[in-house]
């Protein structure tokens, strides 16, 4: 569902262009609608002057403002779900299980090429983190772009914390999960904002997920120890009346706090479109869902077309 905020009832008459900004908003796996919603609104001639992003949110706006979206789309829409396992372990020291390494290749291949500055970016750019100690908002505007989206998606539980001025900083969706409030800081007039936790998931939601073949006996035994690995990490739901499994029991407690906060907030400073991709199904980790969550993000514009057009005229 999609729908212009109170504000693009007002009619407005404007002697240029006003200044477009696009506030993503966090959603884990569900943050690839964002390119579809990107991809759709500069085909509809609509370019954001400023981007900002919460968790997925900053890491997909981040691509997009250093130049680097057509080679992450790419690459998200290749992903398997085997391979999406790869990028998780259980560490040590037990502060999170993305597998560090493999998470900064891909960050400096797709995302933030090494040492790029978010001054140095084609477009004004902001994330949103939060210190842990004091649940204080931070912004990123300037400095290492790379330093700024680690700080924005380090989620508790799945990401360590990102040290930071002699403070720890955590994924800035537990307090602005879509940054309207950045997006006027940093000088919109018009602020686009993508809300992907506007209802509540539920297992009926889900999709039955086939099993990838291969032929080759070595190389099967080893797909099937991924397998079972990837099965505790995305099918935690499999009897719809058992009990949920923890990956649905951390992303559901997620996407509760998420959109509270988030109707909160923008209560306060709404923004004048809403696009709300619907991709309630797409689970926390079920990153290797690229095609239909880009698909869906384009829909979602096209559905709320009449309603941006008529504001931005």
């Amino acid at each position: 569902m999609s729908q212009p905020s109170s504000r693009a009832n007002t009619k407005k008459t404007r002697t240029r262009k006003p200044v477009i900004g696009l506030a993503l908003g966090g959603g884990a796996a569900r943050g690839w609608a964002h390119i579809g919603v990107i991809r759709r609104l500069e085909e509809m001639g609509v370019v954001a002057d400023i981007v900002t992003g919460t968790s997925i949110g900053a890491l997909v706006g981040a691509s997009y403002a250093a130049g680097q979206l057509d080679k992450l789309e790419q690459w998200v829409c290749s992903l398997s779900r085997l391979e999406t396992a790869r990028y998780f372990e259980i560490n040590a020291g037990l502060n999170g299980f993305v597998n560090h390494q493999r998470l900064h290749n891909f960050m400096q291949e797709f995302v933030t090429p090494d040492g790029t500055l978010i001054e140095q970016l084609s477009r004004t750019y902001g994330a949103v983190s939060v210190e842990l100690e004091t649940g204080r908002e931070v912004w990123f505007t300037r400095g290492d772009l790379e330093e700024a989206v680690w700080a924005s998606i380090s989620l508790p539980g799945l990401f360590p914390a990102l040290p930071y001025k002699e403070s720890w900083l955590v994924d800035g969706g537990l307090v602005n999960p879509v940054p309207v409030s950045l997006c006027r800081a940093l000088g919109a007039e018009v602020v686009i904002a993508v809300n992907l936790n506007n209802r509540m998931p539920s297992r009926r939601d889900r999709k039955p997920i086939k099993n990838e073949s291969d032929n080759n006996t070595l190389i099967s035994k080893l797909t099937d120890k991924m397998r079972s690995y990837s099965d505790s990490l995305f099918n935690n739901s499999q009897e719809e009346n058992g009990p949920p499994g923890l990956m649905d029991a951390i992303a559901g407690s997620i996407y509760i706090m998420q959109d509270r906060i988030t109707r909160s907030r923008m209560a306060g400073d709404p923004p004048e479109i809403i696009l709300t991709p619907a991709v309630s199904h797409i689970g926390l980790l079920e990153f290797y869902l690229a095609k239909e969550s880009i698909t869906e993000g384009g829909e979602c514009v096209t559905r709320a077309e009449h309603s941006i057009q008529q504001y931005l005229a």
